[in-house]
């Protein structure tokens, strides 16, 4: 074997692992990796921020499935990662995050910069390690891309000492390759099982979480479902696993993102198989509402989720992938194709009915319109990227979603600022595909450096700007409170002007203030994105007091606009 650069053994690895883009900041501990990348096919986009960096790389590897990777120097950089290794956490999302560090003789030292980065990742972090000679580089990169793709995803820290860096191995890529991905496969004795409750029950619903996007098992949950013509719901991290223009959706249960017919549908189900969710507590509210008069069947294909929140009437370990497909092939064994019964039609009669309007002319403009124009201006193909706050509670009950890895959320860690990153993240993964990114005013501002990286590396998407000009989640919370402390930011009176502020990155900004110019609006950005190749960005005043439906439990959800059609709900399947 060769003997070379461990670094360069580093960047053979993740280029044989898929990477073709990294995100990241130079720095004087990390310079020999640098080095490496200068030669590799590995794109690089420096980043604004470490965080931003993160969330860029979480974008990437939503978009496309792959590992994402980011890159700091020593110190601050590492600790600035420490949110975008949270938000990746918390959402399964393979990522790894390489950190520079002083050399191993100045760890002691109290040395510039040199902070023990990985005790402070470990718990946020799948795997968080420090590179302690160089004839480990290529080893302990390959087994880094094994743990964050492995069982439940999730993502790795790998932290470099200068001196390592600087160090030579033996390394032969021609005789290297990606470690093999653990995929356990459900117990036969569980399959049979869960699909004879399945069939036993009058009313069941399969619930898809983030896990079957994951796990690319769309189609095997589309299978399951026509076969045995089972309703289907979606998490919020599940949105898109299941077209929401199909019979069988049963729309979204929740506390905060969900549809009225969905919750109505749940509370009259008498069978739910979840696959890939983790039961969060913004999904289920009261967990008493939430389980009674139903049974469970929980699939996750990691152990420890299974009786986390409630114990289910029947646990099962597997992928959902292959889970999903043998539970389709075990009903075909045991009973024949279902035609459509009674229960699917009652649920498409909570579809057509439990609706909430989207319709207002309303100025200033209400927050579900905005939502509207979106869904009748962009394709099933374009991807949608949103993070925490109203305008994700209200994207979450408004938008639809048709395709995999086209809705992606920070779902459970919430960060702020994560949209602008993300949307550069996903651009990078698909040049070719419509990117939309749908920010609060004030997440906007928490990363919008970030629009300086898309400037300069041409990275042209939409940005949709809901602006109420308030916190306004924070705000809704405090209505209990019966206070309105601290949450009115009113740039109207001398704040930031968000349209100067794109003009000043380069990039072009309208503010749209009635309703019917919002359809023109979203024309002439996704044109002018595609024109001048750099974000463009809709600014869309709306009601400044507007809150969103949500409660404590799923039949007690306080709706702020008056509902359309209503019928009873009562269970009449």
């Amino acid at each position: 074997m060769k003997r070379i650069p461990c670094m360069e053994a580093a960047v053979a690895v993740m280029e044989s692992e898929g990477v073709d883009t990294i995100f990241g900041i130079p720095g004087a501990a990390i310079l020999p990796l640098y080095a490496a990348l200068r030669t590799s096919s590995i794109k690089h986009l420096t980043v604004r921020h470490e965080e931003g960096g993160t969330h860029a790389a979480d974008g990437w590897s939503r978009a496309t499935g792959k590992v994402g990777v980011c890159i700091g120097t020593s110190g601050p950089a590492g600790t600035n990662m420490i949110t975008g290794l949270y938000t990746a956490m918390a959402d399964s999302i393979p990522m790894i995050c390489i950190t520079g560090q002083a050399a191993r003789a100045k760890l002691h030292q109290e040395a510039f910069q040199a902070v023990d980065i990985v005790e402070i990742a470990k718990p946020v972090t799948k795997w968080a390690v420090q590179l302690k000679e160089p004839a480990q580089a290529a080893w302990v990169f390959r087994e880094a891309f094994r743990i964050a793709q492995s069982g439940r995803p999730g993502p790795v820290l790998i932290d470099l000492p200068i001196d390592v860096q600087r160090g030579t191995c033996l390394y032969d890529s021609t005789v290297d390759a990606p470690l093999p991905i653990e995929v356990p496969e459900p117990s036969p004795q569980g399959i049979r099982a869960a699909v004879q409750m399945l069939l036993q029950a009058e009313r069941p619903l399969i619930l898809a979480g983030g896990g079957v996007i994951i796990a690319n098992a769309a189609d095997e949950l589309r299978n399951l479902a026509e076969r045995l013509q089972i309703p289907v719901q979606t998490t919020l991290m599940g949105k898109g696993a299941f077209p929401e223009d199909h019979p069988l959706f049963a729309g979204m249960a929740g506390i905060q993102t969900q549809t009225l017919w969905g919750n109505a549908a749940f509370l009259e189900s008498d069978l739910v198989l979840a696959v890939g969710a983790r039961f969060g507590d913004r999904h289920t509210g009261d967990l008493e509402t939430y389980r009674k008069g139903r049974k469970f069947i929980h699939v996750d294909i990691e152990p420890t989720q299974l009786g986390k929140v409630f114990e289910p009437d029947l646990g099962i370990v597997g992928h959902a992938r292959s889970t999903l497909a043998a539970l389709a092939f075990q009903a075909q064994e045991l009973a024949p194709p279902r035609p459509t019964g009674r229960w699917p039609e009652r649920v498409g009669e909570l579809r057509s009915t439990l609706v909430r309007r989207d319709d207002f002319d309303a100025v200033p403009i209400k927050p579900p319109r905005v939502y509207r124009e979106l869904n009748e201006f962009y394709g099933p193909d374009t991807t949608f990227v949103t993070a925490i706050g109203l305008y994700q509670i209200w994207s979450g009950q408004f938008q639809r979603t048709f395709l995999p890895r086209r809705y992606l959320v920070c779902g459970q860690a919430g960060p702020l600022g994560w949209e602008i990153p993300a949307a550069i993240g996903v651009k990078c993964a698909y040049p070719d595909r419509s990117v939309v990114a749908v920010v609060g005013d004030y997440s906007f501002q928490f990363l919008m450096e970030e629009i300086a990286v898309a400037a300069q590396y041409r990275i042209p998407f939409v940005i949709v700007m809901v602006n109420n000009e308030y916190l306004g989640l924070i705000r809704q919370a405090e209505l209990p409170y019966d206070m309105n402390f601290a949450v009115d930011l009113h740039y109207g009176e001398g704040g930031i002007d968000h349209v100067k502020l794109m003009d000043a990155f380069g990039c072009p900004a309208r503010r749209v203030d009635r309703p019917e110019d919002i359809a023109g609006a979203l024309a002439w950005a996704t044109a002018e994105a595609e024109h001048a190749q750099v974000p463009v960005l809709v600014e869309v005043m709306v009601e400044r007091e507007a809150n969103a439906a949500m409660g404590p439990s799923l039949d007690n959800i306080v709706e702020y606009e008056p509902l359309p059609n209503l019928v009873p709900t009562a269970n009449t399947a």
